[in-house]
């Protein structure tokens, strides 16, 4: 047997200077002859927060007491779910405040009663409500910093009141003595605690006729089914994959230069012009009739040089055999000198624009220099009819250029080096996204492969509609299957290329259309579940597979009557048997009550 006590509120005044008194709680549980055995380990500790103290003590010899003490309101109203869940299992609650804090008590009753009251939901709950101190009756200090109301005291009138609201004890406890503590406060709270104990047993009493009297049997209880695994999504890694592009400068087809040729930055076209119309421009991606921004065309003129059909000595490291790259004369000098960051820049993304205004300056130490060169990137950067040439350019702006920049290319002959071949027609790619992108075209793009030297590659396994969407993932890091076999097929040609982000999509597409699928609709569907499992675990999609191993034991009755239920090898049939929902225990436990309901000896009760 048990009695729990919350406890609110604090009963110091908030301005004294006697912050060493026992609080109220705890001189009870010192002084009252009935306690015993107080766990003092347990004093210090806190309930899942640092929000209520509690104690363990035992009363009336073996009745368990446990105690929580809020003594700060705020804290009380910050962990609100913990506050509920504890008044909603108290039999006692005390709620304490000092008559000589008018504005605690004010509070108490504006904010902190009515959250009480709704905690206790009209349960029959006793509360005392407990007055603590003597009132001061000096003169205030009449000083500006002092003639607020906070050394007005609290009236019995007001508690009165307050209690009434409650449906509550009143007590006044003029100081914490062995009187006020053992024979009023401790006489009133015993005797609750009594109430409780008798209440208790009276239920329990209750209940134990109930079930003696009741021979009849019950029908069986239906567990939940298992929960089936959670599949986690992985984090995007886009903007990753592009800037680590450009650091391993794989297939690069731009390289800058200085107007005295000293130094070389290699870069990608299909990335450049994907951000910015000045390089659509400098690559005839655009032509200048094409571009209304009369900015950009004379930003373009006065900044490079393209010199046509010109290779350097030296191709870039990872460049197509086939591809000549561009060379391009940066006429000015200090902007070449941080074309190194504003290219980092654009391959993370474009939108960490604070980062790169910090390398300038670092690179620079010119605030007049550092300005101009800024707002070269912003005219570069610009949109024509979008955005502004302005001095407050912030990531948020400049991000909303990049998110789905390279979609433009996508599908599109436009600067392709790579034409896949498939099902007799042609996709045309851009090699620096697909090695970027996907570590098995990595390889074979860079590695002693026909495919690094060749410009059409044949394509094998999969649709051209899959190997299409499989594409657009890796330009854009978003995918849309149409359904869940679009989706199975594309998680396979995600196996075959290693893409684990995107076979992790698949298989939560394919899930959550599943789980949304009503009972009905599964029953009738001609889609093979079994099937869909086969594939999974032939493609190591392990967390696929066994998800659908859960689904299909927690849909027993439905998948049983299938054809395919007899595709299941035998391992898998033994772990939808242990699994099943429902399991048989309950289906034998339902068919008995059926049994004695319709026997003879089962009769209506009205009649």
């Amino acid at each position: 047997r048990s009695v729990n006590i919350v406890a609110f509120g604090n009963e110091r005044d908030g301005f004294s200077e006697d912050n060493q008194q026992p609080s109220l709680i705890w001189s009870y549980l010192g002084r009252s002859a009935l306690i015993s055995q107080i766990d003092s380990s347990l004093s210090a500790s806190h309930f899942g927060s640092p929000v209520f103290t509690e104690y363990q003590a035992c009363v009336f010899g073996n009745v368990r007491l446990v105690v929580h003490d809020c003594p700060v309101w705020d804290i009380f109203a910050s962990d609100w779910y913990t506050s509920c869940r504890l008044i909603g299992g108290a039999d006692i609650i005390v709620i304490k405040y000092s008559v000589n804090d008018k504005t605690s008590f004010q509070e108490l009753k504006d904010s902190y009663v009515p959250m009480v009251k709704k905690a206790l939901n009209h349960c029959s709950v006793p509360v005392i409500i407990s007055a603590i101190g003597a009132r001061k009756n000096a003169v205030p200090c009449t000083c500006p910093l002092c003639t607020s109301d906070r050394r007005s005291c609290v009236t019995t009138s007001e508690g009165v009141q307050l209690a009434k609201e409650l449906g509550a004890t009143y007590l006044e406890l003029h100081t914490l003595n062995d009187f006020y503590i053992q024979k009023y406060f401790g006489g009133v709270l015993e005797y609750f605690m009594i109430q409780s104990l008798n209440q208790k047993s009276s239920e329990k009493l209750k209940k134990r006729k109930k079930v003696q009297k009741g021979h009849r049997v019950q029908p069986p209880q239906l567990e939940q089914p298992e929960k089936m695994p959670i599949l986690k999504g992985e984090a995007s890694h886009y903007n990753r994959d592009l800037h680590n592009l450009l650091c391993g400068c794989q297939c690069a087809d731009v390289a800058f230069y200085p107007e005295d040729l000293s130094t070389v930055v290699e870069a990608h076209k299909v990335i450049l012009c994907s951000v910015s119309p000045l390089f659509m421009l400098l690559f005839g991606v655009k032509s200048p009739t094409d571009i209304p921004d009369a900015s950009i065309l004379q930003m373009a003129q006065s900044l490079f040089t393209v010199e046509a059909g010109a290779a350097s000595a030296t191709a870039p490291h990872g460049a197509p055999p086939c591809v000549l790259p561009v060379r391009v004369v940066v006429k000015d000098s200090v902007f070449c000198s941080s074309l190194p960051d504003i290219l980092h820049f654009i391959y993370s993304g474009a939108f960490q624009w604070e980062r790169l205004e910090e390398d300038v300056k670092k690179k620079l130490r010119d605030a007049e220099k550092t300005e101009q060169v800024l707002e070269k990137v912003k005219c570069i950067l610009k949109t024509p009819g979008k955005l502004n040439l302005v001095k407050d350019c912030r990531s948020h702006q400049i991000k909303q250029l990049y998110n789905t920049s390279l979609r433009l290319f996508f599908n599109t002959p436009i600067l392709a080096d790579v034409i896949f071949k498939i099902q007799g027609a042609t996709v045309p790619a851009h090699r620096a996204v697909l090695v970027a992108r996907c570590e098995v075209m990595a390889a074979m793009f860079n590695g002693n492969y026909l495919e690094a030297n060749s410009a059409l590659v044949p394509v094998y396994g999969v649709s051209k509609d899959t190997f299409l969407s499989f594409l657009e993932y890796l330009y854009t890091d978003s995918c849309c299957p149409a359904s869940i076999l679009q989706a199975m097929s594309l998680l396979i040609c995600a196996e075959m290329y290693q893409v684990m982000r995107l076979q992790h999509i698949c298989e939560l597409y394919i899930i959550t259309q599943l789980q949304s699928m009503p009972s009905r609709e599964l029953a009738s569907t001609s889609l093979s579940i079994v099937s869909l499992l086969k594939k999974a675990k032939f493609h190591n999609s392990d967390c696929l597979s066994t998800w659908l191993l859960h689904f299909i034991a927690t849909n027993y009755l439905i998948f049983s009557q299938k054809p395919e239920f007899q595709e299941l090898s035998v391992e898998e049939r033994n772990f939808v048997e242990m699994h099943r929902w429902p399991s048989n225990l309950y289906l034998k436990q339902l068919a008995d009550y059926r049994n004695y309901i319709h026997s003879q000896k089962c009769h209506c009760t009205v009649m």
